[in-house]
Order: structure tokens, then C-alpha cells, then sequence
């Protein structure tokens, strides 16, 4: 059994063929998803995705290429979204990106603040987007989790081999996406192997980052059997093993049992 633990069901190039999806992960043993929220609107989007389809899991959170529009989010009503459905088992994703720069720097760092204290208040696992913010990443995460301990997954990890390690010493976990295919991904998928297998996710973060050979193509959660085979090879294990310590992992890190 695979998770896709970071798929974006709402997106307009998803949703209206999310069935046809849906099934046809199923046949690719990809049992259960993790749709991810950006925006109020997106979380309308998933919880209609929450009461339709048992075996998807959604998230409530902002996005920092959003986090402008949302300078004036509390930690109170992030913790109130989480409680409109069961299902909703983590905060994000949120964080850092100082690549693009949509949204300004203090502000993204004012709304992630935001989400980690949510956390803390709810003890749901934060999902974090980090990108071209390695230094500001792990000095909030670091300091916050001083003050009071929380689950955190980065997503769709691409960072350096440093900024991982560093990361493991307070405890976090790492998805890969189908960036570590990726024939330039070299450095990205040593920094992998490096990491214990025990804090290991995998993701297709669809419809974006195909893994090869697909690159390029609208990327679907079935596309994550080729990030599973390409850790295999890289882990010196088998395909099953993969999907049993990263199936495992999902469950100990969002606190659920789905067999």
C-alpha cells in the first residue's frame, strides 16, 4: 500500500476527472491521499473532496505565495477549520518561499508563525513549504519547537544535505517528491539516501513535478509508483519495503491507523 501524502485534488487540472483519479491510483495500489490546502477556497474544495471520498485526508492551511491576503489570520481560526471534518489531520502546507516572493517576507513569516501555533494548540502535524528560505526555515522551526514541541513534514524536500541534518536534530520528517527522479537531482537524491528511512514520506505533490518519465506531463497520485521504485533503487531495498516504512511513517506522523 502507498500514501500519496501531498496531492492537490482541488486544482482545476485535477478535479474534473478526480474519480477517474482516484480509481485509477487505487489500481496502482496508491490507497489512500493527502489533499493539501492553499487558500479558503481550495478547503471549500476539499472538504466537498472529505464527504465524497472515504480514502481522502485533507489539511487546512495558507499558503505562502497567499499569505498577503491573509496577514490577519489567528491561530484560533486556523484551529477552528481544522475542526470541520474528521479527516483533517494537518496544518498547511505554510511556511517560506523567498524564491518567488508572492507574498512579503514578514508577513510569510507572521502567517507561518500563525500555523505552528496552531499546532501546538492541536497537535496536528505541520506541513512546510520551504524554498530558497533554508536559514529562516530551521531557525523558526528550531526556536518554536523549543517552546513547545510539534510534528512537522517537509515537503517536497529539495534542500541541502545540511539543512536536512539539521532538521532530523529536532525531529522532522521529510516527502519526496518526483523532483529526486529528476536527472539533475543528484545531490537532492544522496541527501535522501542519507536519511533514516524512518522519517521518510513519499508525495506527488499533482498536479505539478511529474517524476521521470513523465516530466512534464499533469502529474497524478498513480505517478508515485516511480518515486517509490526510484528510493527502492537508491535505499538498495525492494518496492514493498518502500511502501511499508513510508506507509508506516505516515501513520506514526498523523497519528492514524488505516491498516
Amino acid at each position: 500500500m502507498i500514501i500519496d501524502s501531498h496531492c492537490h485534488l482541488d486544482n482545476e487540472k485535477l478535479q474534473p476527472r478526480i474519480k477517474e483519479i482516484i480509481d485509477n491510483a487505487e489500481k496502482s495500489n496508491v490507497k489512500f491521499m493527502l489533499t493539501i490546502c492553499t487558500n479558503n477556497e481550495s478547503f471549500k474544495k476539499i472538504i466537498n473532496i472529505l464527504e465524497i471520498y472515504q480514502n481522502i485526508f485533507g489539511t487546512y492551511g495558507i499558503h505562502p505565495h497567499e499569505a498577503n491576503d491573509y496577514k490577519d489570520i489567528s491561530a484560533d481560526i486556523i484551529a477552528k477549520q481544522l475542526l470541520k471534518n474528521k479527516k483533517i489531520i494537518g496544518v498547511g502546507e505554510s511556511g517560506l518561499d523567498f524564491y518567488y516572493n508572492h507574498s512579503e517576507a514578514s508577513i510569510q513569516k507572521k502567517v507561518f508563525l500563525k500555523h505552528i501555533e496552531a499546532c501546538q494548540a492541536t497537535s496536528k502535524p505541520l506541513i512546510v513549504h520551504s524554498r530558497n528560505a533554508e536559514k529562516d526555515t530551521l531557525e523558526i522551526l528550531s526556536s518554536e519547537k523549543k517552546n513547545k514541541n510539534f510534528d512537522v513534514l517537509m515537503h517536497c524536500f529539495t534542500g541541502s544535505k545540511e539543512f536536512a541534518h539539521s532538521l532530523i536534530d529536532i525531529d522532522c520528517y521529510f516527502s519526496a517528491s518526483g523532483v529526486i527522479t529528476f536527472k539533475k537531482s543528484t545531490e537532492l537524491a544522496q541527501t535522501f539516501k542519507s536519511i533514516p528511512n524512518d522519517k521518510i514520506l513519499v508525495e506527488t505533490d499533482a498536479p505539478y513535478l511529474s517524476p521521470e518519465p513523465l516530466r512534464g506531463k499533469i502529474n497524478v497520485p498513480s505517478n508515485i509508483v516511480h518515486t517509490v521504485k526510484f528510493i527502492s533503487i537508491l535505499k538498495e531495498t525492494t518496492d514493498k519495503d518502500v511502501e511499508k516504512f513510508t506507509t508506516n511513517n505516515f501513520q506514526q506522523l498523523f497519528k492514524i491507523n488505516i491498516g
